[in-house]
């Protein structure tokens, strides 16, 4: 199954659709795709029972309300750690971005005043669907994902790299992590280490890459932020992206307002943003 929302920005429709593509009203069962309903499951819906949704050309919000927060993974695919010009640490690299960073993934992304650096990041994004806390092993982690989504996580290297202090400082500014366009459940993508992610910038591709190139597979990542934060239903975790980054590309061509990225993920759809200015 497939869950969105879709509408004018705050006041987006709960939808889900199936096999066959055709998106349908979730209003019936609840009115909004929250971290709560996400932990009572979705295996049970009969989506043929409930209203089609007309029309077709819909703007796709954040596919979940109310993110609670973002737990972003660093380092964790070989290739951008190669180019990068860094080792893969021995244990995940995590921080935090706020739930206020989430926007719809076509929305528009702001160049933050002051910004000369500000990148992509391409990368598969889990949504947890049960509350993880002191997860006892990785095999574990699968229980507690409601599915999985495309994420762009942002980022301001300088405000990240030279401005002292923590990386947050350059993962945190607004509009720094379009998500969607939707959730997929764990039955739409049997392994999540087996998918392929793509990233194009005006048109030139920059990063294609894969998910079984992580250092730390999605089950231990789950289970490795378990033990240092309880995850909530809800909740999400940026997974890493894969070498293309115009950190380490050698023109550094960072993002300025009137450039267009698109991002996509095998199952999880596609996104494009324009960019702008704050």
């Amino acid at each position: 199954m497939r869950i969105a929302r879709v509408g004018e920005a705050g006041a987006e429709v709960p939808v889900a659709s199936g096999p066959d593509g055709i998106w349908r009203d979730l209003r019936p069962l609840t009115p909004e795709v929250t971290g709560e309903w996400l932990a009572g499951g979705t295996a049970g819906i009969e989506l043929e029972s409930l209203p089609v949704l007309a029309g077709s050309s819909w703007r796709f919000g954040p596919p979940i309300a109310r993110v609670g927060k973002v737990v972003c993974v660093g380092l964790n695919y070989r290739d951008h750690a190669a180019e990068t010009g860094a080792e893969i640490p021995p244990e995940p690299v995590l921080f935090l971005k706020g739930g206020d960073t989430v926007i719809g993934p076509d929305d528009e992304v702001l160049v933050p005043r002051g910004s000369t650096k500000t990148d992509w990041e391409v990368e598969l994004a889990v949504v947890i669907g049960a509350t993880a806390r002191y997860l006892s092993s990785p095999e574990e982690s699968l229980g507690h994902i409601a599915g999985y989504a495309i994420s762009n996580d942002v980022s301001e290297r300088e405000f990240q790299h030279e401005r002292a202090g923590q990386w947050d400082k350059g993962k945190n500014c607004e509009t720094f992590n379009p998500l969607g366009p939707w959730v997929a459940t764990p039955d739409e993508v049997p392994d999540p280490q087996a998918l392929g992610l793509r990233l194009w910038v005006n048109g030139v591709q920059r990063q294609n890459g894969k998910t079984e190139q992580m250092a730390y597979g999605v089950a231990h990542l789950v289970w490795y932020v378990s033990q240092f934060m309880v995850l909530h239903p809800g909740d999400v975790i940026n997974t890493g992206t894969p070498a293309g980054v115009a950190l380490g590309l050698p023109d550094h061509p960072y993002l300025r307002a009137g450039d267009v990225v698109e991002a996509e993920i095998d199952g999880l759809g596609r996104q494009r943003q324009t960019i702008g200015q704050a």
